[in-house]
């Protein structure tokens, strides 16, 4: 069966999938089953904290994305944004990290590849902000690049619109 799109166009949504993975945060850590309370204070720039798995979790995707859209509502959106690319914890770790596209479907944050904050995510990410809706995590799945192995794996990119912006978290599938 041909694709509809040119490996041009699969290459942009491979990286706009990335992106969707937005509000996860790397320094998340093993994940736990109880509540975390959410934070206000500035992260630190740090080295991602050691993990038992060289991927995170779902789960642990989810809570990254739950914390940066904390973050975000608590220190506006520049801060935020700045912090998410500049891999500053808890926004970074492994292979989690956030990114975030604006209503022009423009990078404004990307953890994982800073080189990309500016770039155009279409087509992908029209699909991924018309979906987005404030407060309801969304996911969709994909192939992409993990900065950690430098292979194209399986991933799952949980995302949400928070201000101005889609942000997302996503976690890898070996």
């Amino acid at each position: 069966m041909k694709s509809p799109f040119g490996s041009r166009q699969i290459f942009i949504l491979l990286l706009i999938l990335a992106l969707a993975q937005f509000a996860c945060s790397f320094g998340a850590g093993a994940a736990t089953t109880e509540p975390q309370q959410a934070s206000t204070s500035a992260p630190q720039a740090t080295q991602p904290p050691a993990a038992s798995s060289a991927h995170g979790t779902p789960e642990e995707a989810q809570a990254m994305l739950q914390k940066a859209v904390d973050y975000y509502n608590a220190v506006g959106r520049k801060k935020a944004l700045q912090d998410f690319t500049n891999r500053v914890a808890p926004f970074y770790d492994r292979d989690l990290y956030v990114a975030c596209i604006d209503s022009h479907l423009i990078q404004v944050a990307n953890g994982g590849f800073p080189n990309l904050v500016g770039s155009s995510v279409e087509p992908l990410s029209r699909a991924r902000w018309d979906a987005a809706t404030k407060g309801n995590i969304e996911s969709i799945n994909y192939a992409y690049l993990n900065p950690v192995t430098q292979q194209t794996e399986a991933k799952t990119l949980y995302y949400e619109k928070v201000g101005l912006d889609v942000c997302g978290v996503g976690a890898y599938h070996p």
